[in-house]
């Protein structure tokens, strides 16, 4: 890393300090509590049937077969949602960014979705898809009632999902996209480059770190999803997540000990996410900024 890189990382590790300071205190405390009841037997509905188990819990979990389809429906939601909304991102982020007139009424219709309420937005399009009270149906002629099979369940969560946060990924792609030197794309076309060209040569490079961004954000949000499933289907038809799962244990069985031991395993799922996307796109971005 040469010595501007590394003034730049100084710089930035002083800027986050205390932000990471006031977050780490915020959330030490029931990150290491939780972290204690996933090592203990805590069954609120014997509270006195309490023993120190070790990582029993964590082996009762991986061991079932219900934690690894809840994983496979999660990351099917997380994939198919996030994907389809980096391409749409994309088109709504050059649509807001070359929009010459009303550029401010477009940008706000854009970001409606975005505005409401994910609960609302889960039971609005659940409505919607409803065989009797949406419209779905006689829009496209047809009688099926989708939150009853699996795979037109999965359809319809990850439709809203879609619909709800395409807004988001766009905003950022849009803040990617003003930062780009418009002399460069302006050469580029003057030396005959097509718009495909300098979209894929010279757009997309550039916009490697604003993407990395968006997909870190939404792919983290898109795997702890919780609220559409709840609302639309609460884990029927084969489309339970790890968060339902988490939800069922703690909430639902009162077992603090076992619903521990998947809340602390979602964690280290989100954070071996975030170290791949970092560890994968970040260098490439790195030696785009020509550090070693």
């Amino acid at each position: 890393m040469n010595a501007r890189g590394k003034a730049e990382r100084h710089l930035g590790w002083l800027l986050c300090a205390p932000a990471v300071i006031t977050m780490g205190a915020v959330t030490a405390y029931p990150i290491l509590y939780a972290l204690w009841l996933s090592l203990h037997r805590y069954d609120l509905r014997f509270p006195h049937d309490r023993s120190f188990v070790g990582l029993s819990n964590y082996w009762s979990v991986l061991s079932s077969e219900l934690w690894w389809q809840t994983l496979g429906n999660t990351l099917i939601i997380t994939i198919g949602s996030v994907s389809v909304e980096l391409v749409l991102g994309f088109c709504l982020a050059l649509v807001m960014y070359r929009a010459i007139f009303t550029r401010a009424m477009v940008r706000a219709a854009i970001l409606i979705p975005y505005g409401i309420i994910t609960v609302v937005a889960a039971l609005a399009w659940k409505f919607a898809f409803d065989p009797t009270t949406g419209f779905v149906n006689a829009l496209l002629n047809l009688e099926g009632a989708w939150l009853t099979e699996r795979w037109t369940a999965f359809f319809v969560i990850i439709f809203t999902e879609i619909w709800k946060t395409t807004p988001f990924m766009a905003l950022l792609l849009l803040a990617g996209l003003t930062l780009i030197p418009a002399d460069l794309l302006k050469a580029a076309r003057v030396d005959g480059a097509t718009a495909i060209q300098r979209f894929f040569r010279i757009t997309l490079p550039l916009m490697k770190p604003t993407v990395l961004v968006a997909l870190l954000f939404r792919t983290l949000d898109a795997f702890r999803i919780f609220d559409t499933v709840f609302v639309q289907t609460r884990g029927a038809q084969g489309t339970e997540t790890v968060s339902i799962t988490g939800y069922n244990a703690l909430i639902v069985r009162l077992n603090l000990g076992l619903g521990s031991a998947v809340s602390v395993l979602i964690f280290i799922c989100v954070i071996l996410i975030a170290v791949l996307f970092i560890k994968g796109f970040g260098t490439s971005v790195a030696q785009q900024r020509g550090e070693r």
